[in-house]
C-alpha cells in the first residue's frame, strides 16, 4: 500500500447540499440561526450548571460535558458549510478533509460512550437509590467522562489507521458538505473493498450494539418506575424520556449511514445534517424544557444577567 507522501490528491471538492442559489441563501440563514442557537443554547446550560451549585450532581455534569460535546460536533463543520454557501467552488485541503473525519469520529465516539454514562446513572438513581451517592460519587463520574474521550479517541484513531495511507490520486469530488469516511474513501486508487466495508461498517456495528443496550437499560428502568410512588415516577419517566428521545435522535442517523455504507442515497445526505445541526440544537431544547431544575436555574441566571446589565451607577454634577 502505497505511502501518506505518495498521495497526488491536495485538496477534495465538495459538492454540498444543493446548486440552487435560492436554497443556498435559504440555508445560509436557516443553518446560520441553528448554529448561533445551538452555540448559545449549549453554552447557556453548561455556565448555568457550572455556577449553580445545586446543580453539582452527577447527572448535571454529565449533561453539562455532554453540551460540551454537541458544541463540539456542531462546530467541526457547520462554519464551513456555512460559508461556502458564498463560495463558487466549494474545496477542502486533504489535511483538512483527515481533520474533518477524524473531529467527527472523536465527538460521535465520545457521545456514544457518554449517553451510555448518563443512562447508567440513571439506572443506579432509579433502581438502586439507597447505593446511589456510594457509587455515582465524584471520582465515578470523571472517570466516566474521561473513559468517554479516551474511547473516542481510540475509534476515531482506529478508522483513520488506514485511511491515511491510501493512494488518492484522483477522482476527489465528495458528494456531501463535509468529509465523512464512506464517501473519502471510495476515492482511493486501489481496490480494497472488503476492508473498508469491514472498517467503515464497524462504526455502524458498535452504534447499533450501544443503541440495543440502552434500550435495554431504559426498559428495565421502565419497569422499575411501576413500583414507585406516582410523584417519583413521574419525575423519572420524564427525564428518561428525554434521554432516550437525545439516545434516538443521535443514534439513528449513525446507524443508517454506517451499517449500509457506500448508498449514494440523498438521505445519508439528510441524516448527516440531522445529526451535525439539528441533534445538537434539539439537545438543550429537550433538557431545558423537559427539566424543571435547569429551566428554573438558566431563568434565573438570564434574569439575574439582564438585572446586572440594566443596573447603572448614577453620576452626580460635582457641587
Amino acid at each position: 500500500m502505497e505511502g501518506f507522501n505518495h498521495s497526488r490528491v491536495s485538496e477534495f471538492v465538495l459538492l454540498g447540499l444543493t446548486d440552487s442559489p435560492e436554497l443556498q441563501i435559504f440555508f445560509f440563514v436557516i443553518f446560520s440561526i441553528f448554529y448561533l442557537m445551538t452555540m448559545f443554547g449549549n453554552c447557556l446550560i453548561l455556565l448555568t450548571i457550572l455556577s449553580t451549585s445545586h446543580l453539582h450532581s452527577p447527572m448535571y455534569f454529565l449533561l453539562s460535558n455532554l453540551s460540551l460535546i454537541d458544541m463540539c460536533l456542531s462546530s467541526f463543520a457547520t462554519p464551513k458549510m456555512i460559508m461556502d454557501f458564498f463560495a463558487q467552488r466549494k474545496t477542502i485541503s486533504f489535511k483538512g478533509c483527515i481533520s474533518q473525519i477524524f473531529f467527527l469520529h472523536l465527538f460521535t465516539g465520545t457521545e456514544i460512550v457518554l449517553l451510555i454514562s448518563m443512562s447508567f446513572d440513571r439506572y443506579i438513581a432509579i433502581c438502586k437509590p439507597l447505593h446511589y451517592s456510594t457509587i455515582m460519587n465524584q471520582q465515578v463520574c470523571v472517570g466516566l467522562v474521561v473513559i468517554s474521550w479516551t474511547v473516542g479517541f481510540l475509534h476515531t484513531m482506529s478508522q483513520l489507521a488506514f485511511t491515511l495511507y491510501l493512494p488518492f490520486c484522483g477522482p476527489n469530488v465528495v458528494d456531501s458538505f463535509f468529509c465523512d469516511l464512506p464517501l473519502v474513501i471510495q476515492l482511493a486508487c486501489i481496490d480494497i473493498y472488503v476492508l473498508d466495508i469491514f472498517m467503515i461498517s464497524t462504526s455502524g456495528v458498535i452504534a447499533l450494539i450501544s443503541f440495543l443496550l440502552l434500550l435495554t437499560s431504559y426498559i428495565i428502568v421502565l419497569v422499575t418506575i411501576r413500583d414507585h410512588s406516582s410523584t417519583r415516577s413521574s419525575k423519572a419517566l420524564s427525564t428518561c424520556t428525554a434521554h432516550f428521545i437525545v439516545v434516538l435522535m443521535f443514534f439513528g442517523p449513525c446507524i443508517f449511514i454506517y451499517v449500509w455504507p457506500f448508498t449514494n442515497f440523498l438521505v445519508d445526505k439528510i441524516l448527516s445534517v440531522f445529526y451535525t445541526i439539528f441533534t445538537p440544537f434539539l439537545n438543550p431544547l429537550i433538557y431545558t424544557l423537559r427539566n424543571q431544575e435547569v429551566k428554573t436555574a438558566v431563568k434565573k441566571k438570564l434574569t439575574n444577567q439582564f438585572f446586572s446589565l440594566g443596573k447603572t451607577t448614577p453620576r452626580y454634577p460635582v457641587q
